[in-house]
């Protein structure tokens, strides 16, 4: 995958701060948690329904770290269940739509940080 930059849209950045100031987490931190969510609901996102239109970008290395490889294999096999293809920008593209519908997800499950504890204990 040649994604280096991911872009967000603006209701998902906006989300990001308040997310932020709710539990005191980076946002790095909290899109990995929301790309989790958003793997785990069973529709497919539709990349259409997130415009790169904010001023958030995250350099993917930031938003993954050392775990890149667990991201885009996660990402893979649940874009091989859906009958997507794995290579190029169609891939790219879940990528940033799981991103972005991730944020949005958690961001009405999760009020304060101990809301992230009790949503990691339902998700075990």
């Amino acid at each position: 995958m040649k994604l280096a930059r991911i872009r967000f849209c603006e209701e998902a950045d906006n989300r990001l701060r308040l997310l932020k100031a709710r539990t005191t987490l980076s946002a790095n931190l909290l899109c990995r948690i929301g790309f989790g969510l958003s793997l785990a609901e069973p529709t497919i996102p539709n990349p259409a329904q997130y415009p790169e239109n904010s001023s958030r970008e995250i350099e993917r290395g930031t938003l993954t770290g050392r775990y890149d490889a667990l991201f885009v294999a996660l990402l893979r096999q649940r874009c091989l269940s859906d009958g997507i293809a794995t290579d190029g920008d169609i891939f790219e593209e879940q990528f940033r739509a799981h991103m972005n519908r991730g944020v949005l997800l958690m961001y009405h499950q999760v009020k304060s940080l101990s809301d992230l504890c009790k949503l990691a204990a339902v998700l075990q």
